[in-house]
């Protein structure tokens, strides 16, 4: 019912919604996507009050920030990344479950920021791969909404078992 509301479907006999099971994944996955907060910074306050009540995030179904990164699959880094916590951003990333996404937060994380020196990573895109940039310094709750309603666009228009159809077919 909820794929048909999104459009993603195609509408049969009444009562009935019909889509493939790719597009009925990526609906679930962006639905429900469990956010590790990696907090450095100024950002972390803005990504914080996100969570409060005035923004809500659990429409998202993001009801709280994972404790563990076995539990999360999506990674906030909110802030100025040092070279000295790149290490720990790595094994939290390399410890999360497939599929994961990351969404830089703020200038720092994205390109730097105010900090170019020899200390500061100039772009978390140096140590995980990034699939939304947050701009602002430091951004507001409404724009973290809106990279997070912009990732969930991204995973649901991603192919996640383009990579197998070849395998079925040499099978069959």
């Amino acid at each position: 019912m909820g794929v048909a509301a999104s459009g993603a479907g195609k509408t049969g006999a009444p009562g009935m919604v019909t889509t493939t099971l790719e597009e009925m994944v990526n609906w679930a996955r962006s639905g429900a996507m469990w956010p590790l907060g990696f907090g450095l910074a100024c950002c972390a306050i803005e990504m914080m009050s996100t969570q409060a009540s005035s923004y809500d995030l659990s429409r998202f179904g993001m009801e709280l920030m994972r404790p563990s990164p076995r539990q999360a699959d999506m990674i906030i880094v909110a802030g100025r990344v040092t070279r000295k916590m790149a290490p720990v951003l790595r094994r939290l990333y390399d410890q999360m479950p497939d599929p994961k996404w990351v969404l830089a937060m703020g200038d720092c994380a994205s390109c730097g920021g105010v900090y170019n020196n020899y200390a500061v990573v100039q772009g978390v895109d140096e140590i995980v791969p990034v699939d939304v940039y947050v701009a602002g310094c430091p951004p507001r709750p409404e724009q973290l909404i809106h990279g997070i309603m912009t990732l969930h666009e991204k995973v649901r228009g991603e192919q996640s078992f383009s990579k197998w159809r070849g395998d079925f077919i040499r099978l069959g």
